[in-house]
């Protein structure tokens, strides 16, 4: 794979769209090329030129809310806090936002997932526990699993949980910026180094 080509690719995008108004629509967007960026650096091996750019797409995503997202908006957060972790970065602000914008009381299983992903964050563990047992339905259950393994502390249920994380996106077609990356398995790797169960 072609990393270093991805992230030129992604580097442009991000820079034509400096050039455009920011609005929430372009602050998004902004986003999104930056986390292309981060993650394809990332894949190269660049961990400190990575971590810039992850860093900026989490600052774009939090714009974007600020801008004017619909209270619902709940991939921002979950983008914000991801970046923010896959940068080595402290995301309990990120994580305080979210819960502060009431995703662990969320409707749609999406904004539970912030929830689920913000408490994670901040050692919440016991009440993560209780908002991932709510991720049902359409939610991916493999990555509901994850979370509650790692919720629960639970080294021996959460190998094969990621594992089945990381196939699944084996089997995708598509992706975010078309950055072949298993981006939620790393954010869970993340949250299981801290725990001691990676």
């Amino acid at each position: 794979m072609d990393w270093r080509g991805r992230y030129e690719s992604a580097a442009a995008r991000y820079a034509a769209g400096e050039e455009r108004a920011h609005d929430e629509r372009q602050l998004v967007q902004l986003g999104n090329a930056a986390w292309a960026a981060g993650l394809s650096l990332l894949m190269a091996d660049d961990r400190a030129a990575a971590a810039e750019w992850l860093i900026r797409a989490a600052a774009r995503y939090r714009e974007s809310w600020d801008a004017g997202a619909a209270t619902d908006a709940w991939g921002r957060p979950i983008a914000t806090i991801k970046a923010l972790l896959l940068a080595g970065e402290n995301a309990g602000d990120a994580a305080r936002w979210a819960l502060d914008a009431g995703a662990a009381e969320a409707e749609s299983p999406i904004g539970r997932y912030a929830g689920t992903l913000a408490l994670l964050v901040l050692g919440r563990d016991e009440e993560a526990a209780q908002v991932a047992a709510a991720l049902t339905g359409d939610f991916p259950q493999d990555v509901a699993a994850a979370l509650q393994a790692l919720a629960a502390g639970d080294g021996v249920a959460f190998a094969p949980a990621v594992e089945a994380v990381r196939r699944s996106f084996d089997e995708r077609d598509a992706f975010l910026e078309d950055v072949p990356v298993a981006d939620t398995a790393l954010v869970l790797d993340v949250l299981a180094t801290a725990r001691g169960i990676a």
